[in-house]
């Protein structure tokens, strides 16, 4: 699967979706894998996997990951990857949330983790997983007009949604699930009032901060998804305590029965499957602040989640309906972009780049994406000011909430807005997960020469040079006479030839 960028006009097409595809999610209690065929933009799911991993539990107080987990997960990863064996590049997405989101940045797990599984592991941020699992549950749901409130109890986190059809209006993520607050509040497994009234407590002055914007979101319908939910619903049907769903009541009685259990070993509840004992407290407690801090009183339960969401947004990027696109396009206007001058630096980054994909490996699914999306928010920083604006893009770039976009995209668009212009910054494409740095490097030196010959922002047609790779060693060739009658463009060559040397690349022009 590659995409491309279309030079006259700018826009991203991209090939059929394979007919098979497959989403994993990577969560903080369980691990779970889908297989979905994919039949004229409808969706079947034709497998499911799921092993209660509980990642989260390795967690350690320095974010590394406890090496028995850590094993526990490779074993889970490389039966997923048996599964997946026969996939084509492109086909699987796979998802870590809360506790990959938390692992420090220099831990070797995802790199062991993506050999394991076979496929690229992509970290996202708690609110791209909140706008995820929405489109996820929207599409379990009938079609209607009401807004809903969508809650999603995880290991580590726990996601609150209002959407209104497919589209999410409201999105944040806590951090709270039902092995964290089982771990704070209920280490030992023992189930006391005061720890529970504790654990209650917690979760509430986690919601606090949003609680009045979630109230006031004119929700008329609470949907919960997830494990954790899907276990207390099927709980509370079979011990005859509400027919549908969750009702508020329930959930109290059902607080109660552990409390009279005492302890995670003795829980004896019908539907209550043994693995989910030890972190069942936990999760009950997060459910029950977010119904108390929510005021809800009934919530109906969703098969749909975020992995689901994920095959979803997979089909959508080959309908033309790449949130990606939307975001890049939003961000040009929310900061007065120019985009025309973005769109000339984009043509001809392009072709640039037609040039070097062969030679220097960059044909992969997302390297023609990335260019052109830094090559339209290379200037984002421009807003803040011009004194070395590539640093302040580069900074929002990291740190913004990209609807669509992984933690390692954004990484590797600031690295490429950071390394438009100026010195080349060779440490911060050596910071990128591994996988990404040689290409994401090249990338850059595109970028920058497409950025310099367009230094003077005039609107008439530039020549299009040639440009050939051997190894790290580049060749940009103009039409006879063309650099004699630009002095200017020269000397910034020569200029950029000593830049790039830093960098390992050597650059010749004539």
């Amino acid at each position: 699967m590659q995409e491309s960028v279309d030079q006259d006009r700018g826009q991203i097409t991209q090939p059929p979706l394979h007919q098979n595809v497959a989403a994993v999610d990577l969560g903080s209690n369980s691990f779970h894998l889908i297989v979905a065929r994919i039949d004229d933009g409808h969706m079947q799911i034709v497998d499911r996997l799921k092993e209660m991993v509980r990642l989260g539990e390795g967690l350690e107080d320095d974010k590394s990951l406890a090496p028995e987990v850590a094993a526990r997960a490779l074993a889970c990863l490389e039966r997923f990857g048996q599964r997946l064996r026969d996939f084509q590049a492109g086909s699987v997405r796979a998802v870590g949330t809360n506790t990959l989101r938390q692992i420090r940045p220099d831990a070797d797990f995802i790199e062991r983790a993506e050999a394991a599984l076979g496929h690229p592991i992509e970290v996202i941020a708690g609110r791209e997983e909140a706008r995820l699992i929405y489109l996820g549950v929207a599409h379990a749901l009938a079609a209607g007009a009401e807004r809903r409130l969508v809650v999603d109890i995880g290991g580590g986190s726990t996601e609150i949604i209002v959407g209104l059809g497919f589209s999410p209006r409201l999105r944040e993520s806590l951090h709270m699930g039902c092995v964290s607050m089982s771990r704070r509040h209920f280490p030992d497994g023992r189930i006391t009032a005061r720890a529970m009234q504790s654990a209650e407590l917690t979760g509430a002055l986690e919601v606090r901060p949003v609680r009045e914007l979630f109230r006031r979101a004119g929700w008329h319908k609470a949907v919960g998804t997830s494990g954790t939910i899907r276990s207390i619903a099927a709980v509370v049907n079979a011990e005859g305590w509400c027919g549908d769903g969750i009702s508020a009541a329930s959930l109290s009685r059902l607080s109660e029965t552990l409390l009279t259990a005492g302890k995670a070993s003795a829980i004896n509840l019908k539907g209550l499957a043994e693995e989910r004992k030890p972190v069942f407290a936990g999760g009950v407690a997060v459910l029950r602040s977010v119904f108390e801090a929510l005021g809800i009183e009934h919530m109906q339960v969703s098969d749909y989640a975020l992995r689901e969401g994920v095959i979803y947004e997979m089909m959508g990027r080959h309908q033309q309906e790449d949130v990606r696109e939307r975001t890049v396009a939003k961000l040009c206007r929310q900061f007065q972009i120019d985009q025309a001058h973005g769109q000339r630096v984009l043509a001809t980054a392009t072709a640039l780049h037609r040039q070097l994909a062969q030679a220097w490996a960059l044909t992969g699914p997302n390297h023609s994406l990335m260019l052109a999306w830094a090559a339209r928010l290379h200037e984002i920083g421009v807003m803040v000011a011009h004194s070395q604006y590539q640093k302040h893009g580069a900074y929002l770039l990291r740190n913004a909430d990209l609807a669509g976009f992984t933690r390692q995209e954004q990484m590797v668009l600031a690295a490429l807005v950071l390394g438009h212009r100026r010195k080349f910054p060779v440490q911060e494409f050596l910071g990128l997960p591994q996988s990404a740095r040689d290409c994401s490097r090249k990338l850059c030196v595109i970028l920058r020469l497409a950025v310099l010959l367009h230094r003077g922002r005039s609107a008439v047609s530039k020549p299009n040079p040639s440009l050939l790779a051997d190894g790290d060693s580049l060749a940009l060739d103009f039409p006879d006479d063309w650099l004699a009658e630009h002095p200017l463009t020269r000397l910034e060559l020569e200029q950029e030839a000593e830049r790039l040397a830093g960098a390992g690349i050597n650059l010749s022009f004539g």
